[in-house]
């Protein structure tokens, strides 16, 4: 038996932590990219498919790249187990190295994903924008446009080591699921 919450929990928590219909969606979006590439890579599923629904829950309270350690911190009061807190806080891009950190006026801590759950979140994350699902070079492209061109290095090299495990681009997955792809179980009960 799991000790991570179920898609249906998830949904709970995240409509109660105060998330818009938006965010929920955002995030059910995520985890259906999540899911296809769980069907190739082996991991901890029930860890990805809460990690995904619970990766945004800071954005009830903040939209700038804090939300990733307000969520963190907001999921370690609940009581929610460090596997999940890790991954709402290492979620952003490909993770924030200590430039970043120091840049973004962060709390200093480890914000780059290490386990391959926390890896296939934040790339999931990245390979959606708002409820669409783009190619991975939409977030890169968003960064070089920034200047962060570190950031969009550690995306390229995330997308690789991932295309690497799932056995082909993971950008396929635009094609197999659609840019709209159709949202199942409680997550539907939200768009419709």
């Amino acid at each position: 038996m799991s000790n991570y919450p179920n898609e249906s929990e998830c949904i709970g928590i995240l409509k109660n932590a105060g998330c818009t219909k938006r965010v929920i969606i955002h995030c059910c979006t995520v985890r259906t990219v999540a899911e296809q590439m769980l069907k190739r890579i082996d991991c901890d599923s029930e860890l990805v498919i809460a990690g995904a629904m619970l990766h945004d829950i800071g954005r009830a309270v903040d939209h700038s790249i804090m939300h990733a350690v307000v969520g963190a911190k907001m999921a370690a009061d609940l009581g929610l187990p460090d596997e999940i807190v890790n991954i709402i806080k290492k979620h952003t891009g490909a993770g924030l190295d200590h430039e970043d950190i120091v840049e973004m006026g962060l709390p200093d801590g480890d914000y780059i994903p290490s386990t391959i759950e926390e890896k296939i979140v934040a790339h999931s994350d990245n390979m959606v924008s708002d409820n669409a699902v783009v190619m991975h070079s939409h977030s890169v492209d968003k960064l070089l446009m920034k200047g962060a061109t570190r950031g969009a290095d550690r995306i390229e090299r995330l997308h690789e080591e991932l295309s690497s495990l799932y056995g082909e681009d993971l950008d396929s997955i635009v094609v197999e699921i659609g840019e709209f792809p159709k949202i199942k179980g409680p997550c539907g009960k939200i768009i419709n």
